[in-house]
């Protein structure tokens, strides 16, 4: 009595714990309930994913070689801080090809100080070929390159990950794929063209130096049109002074919203770059224009001090993914550490704008490979079918075991609506994302539930043509069916796991819910409907089953 009072505990426990799971993936019967049941359910329940509610599906690849050229670009750029540190003069320190950096000076006496300087940077080493008298040429190590191009990948990937995060999505799907590619899956997105846009911003901010020393400054137009850009470039790319390009600033007309470009002659080299941020907020100016406040970190801090107070009275361009927002003219030295990006800005620009540089900048581009976008009109749809033929396949399996096993096949559906009600609250419990493979899951597990039912009455019938009494014959049918339940579980099972471990999006919907669904199995079927039977046969001495 001791035994069977406490599986029959074990299952009320199981019972109401599932159901208490499960409500709140159920509106209508979650929202009329008391605040103080409320506090104590879990408040959230089954997400459903993209397929069922609509979304984007993007496979984004990171342009690896492009992280390796900007890595060696500030290499570079840090050479030659440490040369003019060192009081060495050069002619110029440049990247040369893809991940070669090419030292000119005049003095041939002065190659063994630079050779000594580079000394300090061990990831390049001096190719012997390429180096003359007068000039040097280091190149990046194949390990680095690999480095450089492995932590891309990882780093676009925690990046796009704040971003989305700060962008307020529900239960995200961003993961690596294969060796240089990233899958994002933003279930019932309402802004896709936003959030596409703000997922591929590569958000490089770097402040760089106007050259208003230079002729071609003056000879720039004051604006052009929007889509000229190349048309302007033609006449003066051969006049471009080396170390200089053409940068352009986005200007909008209030009054008719048309779009200029002003163009602007600036200094390739960059004087601070945007990782030594450590915060970006929008702030509201003296006529109600929104721009960015950004705060500088402690070496951030120092560098600007130093280079506002080299530059008084010079423009210095603040320049995001090669697009000039603002050139303001450095009035005096700025040792607070913070600097404002204006620009003709709507609130959700500024916004988007902050919550990139938050997040930080993508170490390269990135380049949309595949753009699905699922309609939430085609996700009802997939509701609607995949509830449909769960209660078909229910209803003909609950009919199929009445008709067949009489009694008990009513005991058998009693496990199998068990089985449906645990395994649904599993998943609430674990918040876990519903996909459309996941409801063939569900469905793959009624069948299993039945199999095993199948196995062990078949086991009763056999002890039951021996003679045995029901008592006996069920114990007998449950002990011989163990193992063979067993058995086919684990084996299924197996497969579930490789599925989960080695499948992505969709296949692992797939093997989450059959995985679960097994697991709950055997325990429905091996505890459920034995304590039933267990608990007829204790109450009443049956001596004819109805099987």
């Amino acid at each position: 009595m001791k035994k069977l009072s406490g599986r029959l505990t074990l299952l009320v426990v199981v019972l109401v714990l599932s159901i208490g799971f499960l409500l709140p993936s159920f509106p209508p019967l979650y929202d009329p309930l008391p605040d103080w049941l409320k506090k104590v359910l879990p408040t959230r329940g089954i997400a459903l994913g993209l397929d069922l509610q609509g979304g984007i599906h993007l496979v984004l690849e990171v342009e690896e070689d492009r992280a390796v050229e900007i890595a060696v670009d500030r290499a570079a750029n840090a050479i030659q801080d440490l040369l003019a540190e060192k009081k060495i003069p050069v002619e110029s320190v440049k990247r040369t090809g893809h991940i070669q950096i090419t030292i000119s000076f005049q003095n041939g006496d002065l190659k063994s100080q630079i050779q000594t300087v580079l000394e300090e940077f061990p990831t390049f080493f001096e190719v012997q070929a390429s180096s003359t008298a007068h000039s040097l040429v280091y190149e990046l190590r194949e390990g680095e390159v690999k480095r450089i191009k492995d932590s891309a990948i990882n780093q676009a990937l925690e990046t796009i990950r704040n971003r989305i995060d700060q962008f307020g999505v529900a239960e995200p799907l961003i993961q690596r794929q294969g060796l240089k590619q990233i899958v994002v899956q933003l279930p019932g997105i309402k802004e896709p063209k936003r959030a596409k846009e703000l997922i591929k911003e590569t958000a490089l901010l770097e402040f760089k130096m106007l050259d208003e020393s230079s002729k071609l400054a003056l000879d720039l137009p004051q604006r052009i049109q929007k889509g000229k850009e190349e048309e302007l470039l033609k006449p003066f790319r051969d006049k471009l002074p080396e170390g200089d390009e053409i940068l352009y600033e986005k200007v909008v007309e209030k009054d008719t919203g048309r779009e200029y470009r002003v163009p602007y002659l600036v200094k390739k080299r960059v004087m601070l770059a945007g990782d030594v941020l450590s915060d970006a907020r929008v702030s509201i100016g003296q006529f109600n224009d929104p721009y960015v406040l950004v705060t500088f970190d402690a070496k951030g801090s120092r560098e600007f001090d130093r280079i506002t107070a080299e530059n008084v009275k010079k423009r210095m361009a603040i320049v995001l993914d090669n697009t000039v927002y603002s050139a303001p003219v450095i009035q005096e030295r700025i040792s607070g550490g913070r600097a404002q990006i204006t620009g003709s800005f709507t609130m959700q620009e500024a916004n988007d704008l902050a919550i990139v540089l938050r997040a930080g900048a993508l170490p390269a581009p990135l380049k949309i490979i595949q753009d699905l976008t699922v309609g939430p009109s085609l996700g009802r749809d997939s509701i609607e079918k995949g509830v449909l033929s769960t209660l078909v396949a229910g209803a003909m399996v609950v009919l199929f075991m009445v008709i067949y096993y009489r009694l008990s096949g009513l005991i058998a559906d009693f496990a199998l609506a068990l089985n449906l009600i645990c395994l649904i609250g599993v998943l609430s419990g674990l918040n876990a994302t519903l996909t459309l493979p996941g409801i063939a899951g569900i469905i793959l597990t009624i069948g299993m539930g039945v199999d095993s039912n199948v196995l062990i009455f078949e086991r009763i019938r056999e002890e039951l043509r021996q003679g045995k009494p029901v008592r006996l014959a069920v114990d007998g049918g449950y002990d011989k069916a163990l193992l063979t339940i067993i058995d086919s579980h684990v084996t299924t099972l197996i497969t579930g796991l490789a599925l989960f471990l080695f499948g992505t999006g969709p296949i692992k919907g797939f093997a989450v819910t059959l995985c679960l669904g097994i697991a709950i199995n055997l325990f429905t079927a091996l505890v459920g409907t034995k304590v039933v039977f267990d608990a007829i046969n204790q109450r009443w001495k049956v001596e004819h089953l109805s099987i």
